[in-house]
């Protein structure tokens, strides 16, 4: 099986490769350049694997929560791949990416949503599936719950910004990468959990994007 996978939901621009197995991936801080960058970096992928983008069996993508701009980027790109070609594509939740990427078995994913809130989730892996132990939610920081038991690293940019909230272990560096979305799509397109291109859809988990004036001056 070879596919592409896709990760544009924060700052970061990544591509991934999979291919029998194998997985090779770039990426770059992009700004607000993901639309220019992403296709190229995939391109070049391909290229340096001697393969084409026809000979791709599936796309998988960063579904989010993340970056309302990034997300369509992700999803759009994986749209204009698949359905030309006739191949599934797979939505990977960035904060499972984000947990797949840190390493560790119990991890409490918080990136930064702008507007005084973050997305955020407390995951555990058991076997090769992540679990929510909290569920995914945009909330103001402070208000954020805290998950039962010990062991639990914070990952992601919302540690960053509003520091490590009551956490003894936090990672803010890390973020979520298509290395982290192929790991994870890769047996789940094999179970045939693909699906076609016209129902690839970002998960936003916030509808609003901007603060109110009014919210602006409190």
């Amino acid at each position: 099986m070879r596919f592409a996978a896709i990760e544009t939901s924060t700052e970061w621009c990544s591509l991934a490769l999979w291919n029998g197995g194998e997985i090779t991936a770039l990426e770059r801080r992009a700004g607000n350049r993901h639309s220019e960058l992403a296709l190229p970096m995939l391109e070049r992928l391909m290229a340096a694997s001697a393969l084409s983008l026809a000979q791709l069996d599936a796309i998988a993508f960063g579904a989010g929560p993340g970056s309302f701009t990034g997300l369509r980027i992700a999803c759009g790109l994986t749209q204009g791949l698949a359905l030309g070609r006739g191949v599934p594509v797979l939505g990977i939740s960035t904060l499972e990416a984000l947990a797949q990427e840190s390493g560790a078995a119990r991890v409490v994913t918080c990136l930064d949503a702008r507007m005084r809130e973050v997305y955020y989730a407390a995951l555990e892996k058991r076997g090769a599936r992540w679990q929510e132990v909290i569920a995914a939610q945009c909330i103001a920081p402070q208000a954020a719950p805290r998950p039962p038991g010990e062991g639990w690293v914070g990952c992601g940019s919302g540690f960053a910004v509003y520091g490590n909230l009551g956490m003894s272990n936090v990672l803010p560096q890390v973020h979520p990468t298509a290395l982290a979305v192929a790991e994870l799509a890769a047996p789940r397109l094999a179970a045939g959990e693909g699906v076609d291109a016209a129902a690839a859809l970002p998960v936003y988990v916030r509808d609003k994007i901007a603060l109110t004036m009014e919210e602006q001056k409190r």
